[in-house]
């Protein structure tokens, strides 16, 4: 994972907006686990105004299917403890925190978005938990030494949840296991895929609010495509 992109961003100047704009505020359904998360008066639109090359801000909200990894994850620790853990596509880190919460023996967070990745080192510390997050694409690179990869809300477009589903063939080739999280959007390789457990939980995907259900899957590469 020593691939990772450049930024220009000042990520101390973003911590510092976050910490003082963010609210930190417990999880739906997981009161363990508190992250910073965006509110009405959080003024994202200032760090819009000040960086041109500033993407939705998907660090700052709950979604679908991290909330039911995270879920998954602290229900079944079993699943992680001892093991190394990647928490692709990682936004606000909760996957990474849960999974560290339950006794991983290491916990990568990543992400291509630097915002994310100030986010994720503010919310592990809140968490007290200790997770190395990396600014990279990791889904253009080989599979990463780990030995299970965690996917949440990743595969909302078609061409983002083609390159992410080729990365995970490779993964799963060499014998790391992947479990996916998501509120079975369209591009969701669904035949690939074995269920392993629902939960309704609050999804951001819409822009607004709602509940649906969302479930935990097995990536399994050799089932009919």
């Amino acid at each position: 994972m020593e691939h990772r992109l450049k930024s220009s961003v000042d990520l101390d100047w973003v911590r510092q907006f976050i910490a003082t704009n963010l609210p930190i505020l417990p999880v739906p359904g997981i009161p363990q686990i508190r992250l910073h998360k965006a509110g009405p008066r959080s003024g994202l639109r200032r760090l819009a105004e000040r960086d041109p090359q500033f993407g939705s801000p998907y660090w700052a909200h709950h979604w679908g299917g991290g909330l039911v990894l995270a879920r998954y994850l602290l229900d079944r620790p079993e699943a992680i403890a001892g093991r190394r853990v990647l928490d692709l596509g990682a936004g606000s880190g909760i996957v990474g925190i849960a999974a560290a919460k339950v006794g991983a023996r290491e916990v990568y967070a990543a992400d291509v978005d630097p915002y994310a990745i100030a986010a994720i080192g503010l919310n592990a510390a809140l968490n007290e938990v200790a997770i190395k997050a990396v600014l990279a694409d990791l889904t253009t690179d080989e599979p990463p030494a780990v030995d299970i990869i965690c996917v949440g809300d990743l595969l909302y477009e078609e061409a983002l949840a083609k390159g992410v589903t080729g990365f995970l063939h490779r993964c799963a080739a060499q014998g790391i296991e992947v479990l996916i999280g998501d509120p079975w959007r369209a591009y969701l390789p669904a035949s690939q895929l074995r269920l392993l457990s629902e939960y309704t939980v609050p999804d951001f995907g819409e822009g607004a609010a709602s509940s649906r259900r969302s479930g935990v899957f097995a990536f399994e590469s050799n089932m009919s495509s």
